[in-house]
């Protein structure tokens, strides 16, 4: 700091300490050795240090005391996370933890799950003679395979596809098949662009029924969620023609028969005022069984909503919208810890 008007012009030493009426910004923010006595705990040698390490982004400190080459973080941010839910390694890594290289399975099932056929079609391709195990052909139906052999269709090498878990909010007017012969809507058209895989729904809903649907290639999950002995709840929300009775309430709650087998709810709220809107917690997989219980006692359903299956809901996912399980839910599902 220069003052023309004392010293010639020339540098005038700034105070060592802060002197009556002085500013506290006068105050030097540096020190030498020497600038400040050891009495008010000045420690030269920790100004004069240069071989203090830094900490890295991720709290590491060097051996060698040098600044670490920090990743590329535009606009100062934090470095950028890969927030896929479904990404190739977590892909890999699940099926490296659930498939088990020793047990045997039934070649009409491996190839299902393949994606070449479904099983049907699986034994049709045996007994036509065009699946290989091992340089042999395969011509018996019970025949079991291991995931380890040498399986080919046509002299082309069979490849296990990759499984794929898809949570779909179904709309109205689309029907729960992956083929249509009236050649309507399916829900297999609102994924067709998500996957290569063959995938296909997890159980049916109505055309006009809406809400959580599973599509997947995984046929043994596909089969315990869907199997009457696992007992997966579902949860709907029911809108009736006109308020049910405390009457018919009543009997619904008690059980209806359908089908020689007598359905009783898990639950049966009231979520609004009336008496219209229903919300209804059901294990049964019967066909159109919500609608058909509301029948038996007179009432018509005009609008069904599945709101939760197996422990999935459609939280944040938008009517005709989907989404990719996370690895977190799939494992959920095949422990069984979903309801």
């Amino acid at each position: 700091m220069f003052d023309n008007n004392s010293n010639n012009g020339e540098r005038r030493p700034r105070p060592r300490f802060r002197r009556e009426g002085e500013p506290i910004s006068a105050r030097p923010r540096f020190h030498r050795e020497g600038d400040k006595p050891a009495a008010f705990g000045f420690n030269p040698e920790r100004v004069e240090r240069t071989d203090r390490p830094h900490r890295s982004f991720n709290g590491e400190r060097p051996s060698n005391g040098e600044r670490p080459n920090r990743p590329n973080r535009p606009f100062g941010g934090k470095p950028k996370r890969n927030n896929g839910l479904y990404s190739a390694h977590k892909q890999q890594v699940y099926r490296e933890q659930h498939e088990d290289l020793t047990k045997p399975v039934r070649l009409n099932k491996y190839l299902a799950n393949a994606g070449i056929c479904s099983r049907r079609e699986a034994d049709d391709f045996i007994q036509a003679g065009v699946i290989t195990v091992n340089g042999v052909v395969a011509d018996s139906l019970g025949v079991k395979v291991l995931p380890t052999d040498d399986i080919r269709f046509h002299d082309q090498p069979v490849r296990r596809e990759r499984k794929v878990y898809i949570l779909l909010n179904k709309p109205k007017n689309t029907v729960t098949t992956t083929d249509d012969p009236q050649e309507r809507h399916t829900v297999i058209d609102i994924v067709r662009n998500a996957c290569q895989e063959r995938i296909y729904p997890v159980g049916r809903l109505d055309r006009n029924t809406t809400g959580v649907l599973l599509l997947t290639n995984d046929g043994d999950l596909a089969a315990k969620l869907t199997h009457p002995k696992f007992h997966k709840k579902k949860i709907y929300a029911v809108t009736l023609d006109r308020e049910l009775e405390e009457v018919d309430e009543a009997i619904v709650r008690a059980g209806v028969v359908l089908d020689d087998e007598r359905i009783i709810p898990d639950a049966l709220e009231f979520p609004k005022e009336d008496r219209k809107h229903i919300g209804l917690e059901i294990h049964s997989g019967q066909n159109r069984v919500v609608r058909r219980i509301f029948e038996k006692v007179g009432y018509k359903v005009v609008n069904l909503d599945r709101v939760s299956f197996a422990g999935l809901t459609k939280k944040n996912v938008g009517r005709g919208k989907w989404r990719f399980l996370t690895p977190k839910e799939v494992n959920m599902l095949h422990m069984g810890a979903f309801e």
